[in-house]
């Protein structure tokens, strides 16, 4: 009985996540709308993409695979998953699970960006495998900052940790390093343009140029997901409030969709090469935090 009621907690929490994502990244365009001064689309306008996207058919190409038509659904599965299994409702999973669910749906995407044959998806593909090879190991470094100081890599504990700890030094350290993960993790400037459409500057969006349809409509929404997923690991293990309940996760997702919004509207896009140096700050910043510990 105990493990059902923790499986439908997992099922209840995916589900809300999955439908408050696109909402979010409405917020974070609606935002930087704002402050560069311009209208922006609606808070909601997100929604209405995905939906114009899920109603139309995909045009696949004759020579691609099995693994071009499987990789969004892959790519969505494992962006709910990692959602299901981060402590809002129910006992979290193991940080190490959540970080293999983020790179799977990373390499099946990668995968398919090759199995199309189109050259900037192939680049597109390239460069993500890049980035990855860099973003995995600090995000590993800035959560094991926190695990090293809670004794444990479960994301419960963690959590936890973070609501008793004070505000010290090393979790100032640790909390910028995983805020520049952040930002690589879900493709924003200045490592990446979630809304560019030229093709020598895209990473993401370059892996997803031959899909249209349902398929590129749920590649948009695991895409949502992913980021909201990884926004409450940050407000949740690094924004502690003394709010709590649905208004304290409201506000810590609120205040990390503006703190993203502002980034994008106050640097500029990076030079692919350059990028290795701005996320060696967030494996710098997360050896401090573990010295000053």
């Amino acid at each position: 009985m105990v493990k059902l009621k923790e499986m439908l907690l997992y099922i209840v929490q995916a589900g809300i996540i999955i439908a408050a994502a696109p909402l979010v990244a409405g917020i974070i365009k609606m935002s930087k709308a704002r402050l560069q001064n311009r209208r922006g689309p609606g808070v909601l306008q997100v929604y209405f993409d995905i939906y114009k996207l899920l109603a139309k058919d995909s045009v696949v190409s004759p020579t691609v695979s099995w693994l071009f038509l499987a990789a969004p659904y892959v790519y969505f599965a494992a962006a709910a998953g990692a959602a299901a299994l981060i402590p809002l409702l129910g006992q979290g999973a193991d940080l190490f699970v959540v970080i293999y669910l983020f790179a799977l749906g990373r390499f099946f995407l990668a995968l398919a960006s090759l199995d199309a044959g189109s050259a900037f998806g192939g680049m597109g593909g390239s460069r993500e495998m890049f980035l990855s090879v860099l973003i995995e190991p600090a995000l590993l470094l800035a959560l094991m900052t926190l695990a090293i100081n809670s004794g444990s890599t479960n994301l419960s504990l963690l959590s936890g940790a973070a609501l008793t700890k004070d505000l010290s030094l090393a979790h100032i350290f640790a909390a910028v390093a995983f805020l520049i993960v952040l930002v690589a993790e879900t493709g924003r400037i200045p490592v990446d343009n979630p809304d560019t459409h030229l093709e020598l500057t895209m990473v993401h969006e370059g892996m997803t140029l031959e899909y249209s349809g349902r398929f590129l409509g749920l590649i948009v929404w695991a895409s949502a997901i992913k980021q909201l997923a990884a926004i409450l690991l940050f407000g949740m293990l690094f924004l502690p409030l003394p709010v709590s309940g649905a208004a304290g996760i409201a506000l810590v997702v609120l205040l990390t969709a503006l703190i993203l919004a502002c980034v994008e509207t106050f640097t500029n896009k990076m030079r692919l090469f350059r990028v290795p140096g701005f996320l060696a700050v967030s494996g710098l910043l997360s050896l401090l935090a573990l010295v000053a510990q």
